[in-house]
């Protein structure tokens, strides 16, 4: 059996083949495994459980396919999705985990985050992430019908657009530091996260190894790791 990783994939209903790639993931190869998880930013954006999109009700009632089969889906919160809540959990059959949190898959200690929080040299985005991620802010923002979210979201991500074309690209990147301080604080010798839209596998001077999921857009990424703890992380095509 294989337990599977994605993240990244920013669900949007003007990239259908993105939706149709994943939605033929849970068809198929999900079916058989161990359990999923969806490191973040699994949407583009999301306003509310409360919001009824085509895209969302697409998607959620897929994924309870699949619970109710018998894979356990685990998802956790990105920037792009940090208000998804209970009632998508509880339509979709998906389980929520924090972040950071630590796993134990085959007898071994994996950590899991989505990766912004690694990001320390952004200090105008782990500000906003601070503001963003407090209760009263997300209670004020839920607050507003759904059409006046969705025009607010348009807007943060306008935004958010222009303020990173004018950051210099290693400020979006992970802080070394930072990664360091974290396996350090978890006793772990593997990190799994999305995020920075740049799949490698950086082996660390202390053996430790940090695996980065991309992006989905022409082609997606996916850790797949079986019992024997031979993973890989592998790309394919989209379109």
């Amino acid at each position: 059996m294989t337990t599977l990783f994605i993240s990244d994939l920013h669900l949007d209903p003007s990239r259908p083949a993105v939706t149709r790639a994943f939605l033929d993931l849970l068809a198929g190869e999900a079916r058989s495994a161990d359990a999923l998880y969806i490191l973040g930013d699994f949407f583009e954006v999301w306003i509310g459980d409360d919001d009824d999109a085509e895209l969302n009700q697409t998607v959620i009632a897929a994924l309870n396919v699949l619970t109710s089969s018998g894979t356990p889906v685990y998802i956790m919160h990105g920037n792009r999705d940090f208000l998804i809540g209970k009632q998508f959990c509880q339509q979709s059959g998906c389980q929520l985990i924090p972040d950071p949190i630590v796993i134990n898959l085959f007898g071994r200690d994996i950590l899991l985050v989505h990766g912004d929080t690694l990001c320390t040299d952004d200090t105008e985005y782990m500000q906003f992430r601070q503001q963003c991620r407090s209760e009263a802010w997300q209670s004020a923002l839920l607050s507003h019908g759904i059409e006046q979210r969705r025009l607010l979201a348009q807007q943060m991500r306008a935004d958010s657009k222009e303020a990173n074309s004018n950051k210099a690209d290693d400020i979006m990147d992970v802080n070394l530091g930072e990664v360091l301080r974290m396996f350090e604080q978890h006793g772990v010798d593997l990190m799994i996260h999305g995020h920075t839209h740049r799949p490698a596998i950086h082996q660390l001077d202390n053996s430790a190894q940090r695996v980065v999921l991309g992006d989905w857009h022409d082609t997606g990424w996916i850790i797949r790791y079986p019992a024997d703890g031979e993973f890989k992380l592998e790309e394919f095509s989209i379109i």
